[in-house]
């Protein structure tokens, strides 16, 4: 069945369906358009929700190493990139289905508007060649009725008596010229509806036919198209779905590593100061008589007693310099933490000289890549720093020896030593691989694996495959997005939750 066929006579009833099912188009973009709206508002509320409840600042960094404060961490975390997947279906409902369906909206307007016109214009043909049919018949009937008349005439003027034989023979030629003209009209009355019948014969079964039958292809077209939109508007959530399966894993996990005998071991690390419990008070009889004017002088004096650490919120020590304010353990715990820190500048500082000895060299070697005494102010600074460094790494082991005894310290001396030529073996390594030649590029943080699929669309962004080994460039900055470089030079954002950070 087909619309020539079985519907040659409904053209208002195709125009109205057609014009329908264009309007069923454009309300369906519109309602992914909204509905991509409350994705990214979703989206949006939940990364301020995140971001409001993210804890920050030195103050709780202790709380932040037990695990019921970590996980919540890691909670919002998930989250974040749950956020960020409601992101990417949104951005893909845009580009996948309102920018493709408009396209072909718009195509199919315009291909409909040709098809209309198109039998509008069959159908002005049709009615013209009508318009002649009718006139050449008005004008035979016209021509016929006066040839009879003229004919009827003559025979009228031939039966009378008193008629002249001039006149009978000039009534019978009228009569046979109007009889000659009605035969002509004839005979353009039958050509004229010969060709009328086979305009129309072409319209009915040819022209119109194959104009309805376009515009059910056309149709047909859209709905095909429409049904695809209407498959991807799920297809596109299933997508990302595993993401979202792995953020809320995620979730259950974080809870399932809470361990509260751990963060009460933590707690009691953090805190435990090292002294021992007071004793018992001893008992002063002063029931024996009259006492010594010394023991007097002694009645007026407070015996002092060991220090309460726990109960001392009064009068609090300022902080110094060598912790001496804290008790004995968390004083070590400092020291042991403030010794690590400066070895870790120290290193720093002396992989810096290494280097700026090695350019100062390789510049001496080729002048026309640098002057090798431009190098000397930050040589000068570098070794003022390492001499700074060596003072107060001395200062604070000095400190932590008179904290822990001469044995524990000399070991721990004898450790960060130890660490110290290691490192500085470990730079040298890194520097006798140093080029010749120089460039300004910036620094990659790590590497990572894609986990999914993930295509690029919008600006800013790259396209990766399932299993690419990726560098990382940029870290997530909490918004879910990463930078990383492809390993044919392309470099882009991708989201955070798409990858797997090697170790």
């Amino acid at each position: 069945m087909d619309w020539g066929t079985d519907l040659w006579d409904q053209y208002d009833v195709i125009e109205k369906h057609t014009q329908s099912g264009l309007d069923l188009v454009e309300r369906y973009i519109k309602f992914v358009k909204e509905r991509t709206e409350v994705e990214q508002n979703y989206a949006k509320q939940l990364r301020n929700l995140t971001k409001k409840y993210t804890r920050r600042g030195n103050k709780e960094d202790q709380d932040c190493k037990f695990s019921n404060h970590a996980s919540f961490q890691e909670i919002l975390n998930e989250l974040n990139d749950y956020a960020g997947q409601r992101e990417v279906i949104a951005e893909n409902m845009i580009t996948r289905i309102c920018v493709d369906l408009t396209k072909s909206l718009q195509e199919l307007k315009q291909e409909r508007r040709t098809h209309l016109a198109d039998a509008k214009k069959a159908q002005q043909n049709l009615d013209t060649s009508f318009k002649q049919l009718e006139n050449i018949k008005r004008r035979f009937a016209k021509e016929w009725a006066e040839a009879e008349k003229a004919t009827q005439q003559a025979e009228k003027i031939e039966n009378e008596l008193n008629a002249t034989r001039i006149e009978v023979e000039k009534v019978k030629q009228h009569a046979n010229a109007r009889t000659h003209t009605a035969e002509e009209c004839r005979s353009d009355y039958a050509a004229q509806l010969q060709k009328y019948n086979k305009e129309q014969n072409l319209f009915y079964y040819t022209e119109i036919p194959n104009i309805f039958n376009k515009l059910q292809e056309m149709d047909e077209r859209r709905i095909q198209r429409l049904a695809e939109g209407y498959c991807q508007f799920s297809d596109i959530e299933k997508t990302v779905q595993p993401i979202i399966s792995r953020c809320l894993e995620g979730i259950s996990a974080a809870g399932r590593k809470i361990d509260g005998k751990q963060d009460s071991t933590l707690f009691i690390e953090q805190h435990k100061s090292g002294f021992e419990r007071p004793g018992d008070v001893e008992f002063e009889d002063y029931s024996h008589g009259t006492k010594s004017p010394a023991h007097e002088s002694n009645l007026n004096q407070h015996k002092p007693r060991g220090k309460l650490w726990p109960f001392s919120k009064k009068n609090k020590l300022a902080a110094a310099e060598d912790f001496s304010h804290l008790p004995p353990e968390q004083r070590k715990k400092k020291l042991h933490a403030k010794i690590d820190e400066i070895t870790k500048e120290l290193q720093k500082e002396q992989d810096q000289s290494d280097a700026l000895e090695k350019m100062k060299g390789v510049y001496a070697q080729n002048p026309q890549m640098g002057d090798p005494s431009s190098l000397e102010p930050q040589i000068s600074e570098t070794a003022q720093n390492i001499g700074r460094l060596k003072g107060e790494l001395a200062k604070y082991e000095s400190w932590l020896s008179e904290a822990v005894g001469g044995e524990e310290s000399s070991s721990n001396i004898n450790n960060n030593t130890q660490h110290s030529v290691r490192a500085a073996d470990q730079s040298q390594n890194i520097y006798t691989e140093f080029d010749d030649e120089f460039e300004d590029m910036e620094s990659p943080i790590g590497q990572c694996t894609a986990l999914y699929t993930f295509e690029g669309n919008s600006e800013g962004t790259i396209s990766i495959t399932e299993g690419e080994l990726l560098t990382v460039m940029e870290e997530d900055k909490g918004d879910g997005w990463m930078r990383v470089l492809r390993s044919n030079g392309e470099e882009g954002y991708i989201p955070s939750s798409y990858v797997k950070l090697s170790p």
